[in-house]
């Protein structure tokens, strides 16, 4: 079996031209780590077999027409926790700032699994008493205009998703970041290790591993259309008593016994 690895380097813009360039090498199958790079390769080719890896809402990134028989050239492994791990983590922000009034979630509008996230979490938000703050950012390049044009509010923030220039930003206005970004999902980082108190998130690596079954489904002559999307179901609570007490943060003993893992 020979391997043919493409990595755009954070530049979605690349993706288009790094998927034709598989298809022209004929391959049998392509791996897509992440729902952009899932597109890519879907606009790609309507032939060649492709196994997604990471998708937060595959029908509506209109990666597949259902989970249960994808049609089409695609199938895959999703991470569909949806609103209420987002509301999950507006609840957990509370319980470590009980203070909070304010939050801030930072979402990519060309996401679409963000847009129906912006519409639903309001619910949410009504019932902490906390109002959503939304701030677009299509990008890394964003986030630091961002931060800088709301500072002087001075309020407490969460911003939902990003890489290490959102931690960036977030340091520099000494704001505690709540979450658990793609990002660091698929680099198999740990949820809590990036600079933010706490994260709830799914672990991609159980992920890694079960694409290697259905590519070796696809292999053996199985067709994506019949092979059914299949779902991440554990979700792990990580907390950073490092970057809680660089922020002033003390978190609630109960909530420490709930966690999953504690990075000291």
């Amino acid at each position: 079996m020979t391997l043919e690895y493409r990595y755009a380097e954070g530049k979605r813009e690349a993706l288009p031209g790094l998927a034709a360039d598989l298809v022209r090498s004929r391959v049998d199958v392509i791996v897509a780590l992440g729902p952009a790079a899932a597109r890519a390769a879907k606009s790609a080719t309507t032939t060649i077999p492709v196994v997604f890896v990471g998708s937060g809402d595959p029908i509506a990134e209109g990666l597949v027409s259902s989970l249960a028989r994808p049609g089409g050239n695609v199938t895959g492994l999703a991470i569909i926790a949806g609103v209420d791990i987002v509301g999950k983590r507006l609840e957990l922000l509370k319980e470590i700032v009980p203070g909070v009034t304010l939050v801030a979630m930072l979402w990519n509008p060309t996401n679409p699994s963000h847009v129906a996230a912006l519409k639903e979490v309001a619910g949410f938000a009504r019932s902490l008493r906390v109002e959503i703050k939304p701030m677009a950012a299509r990008g890394p390049e964003d986030f630091e205009g961002a931060f800088a044009r709301d500072a002087e509010e001075s309020r407490r923030w969460a911003p939902r998703s990003g890489r290490r220039t959102l931690r960036s930003s977030c340091g520099a206005a000494h704001e505690p970041l709540a979450g658990g970004t793609s990002a660091d999902r698929l680099r198999q980082r740990e949820p809590g290790e990036g600079g933010r108190p706490h994260g709830l998130s799914g672990r991609l690596r159980p992920l890694f591993r079960r694409s290697a079954t259905l590519v070796d489904k696809i292999l053996k002559g199985a067709k994506p259309a019949d092979i059914p999307v299949e779902q991440l179901t554990k979700v792990e609570l990580t907390i950073n008593l490092k970057t809680a007490k660089a922020l002033g943060l003390t978190i609630p003993p109960s909530l420490l016994l709930r966690a999953d893992e504690i990075i000291q």
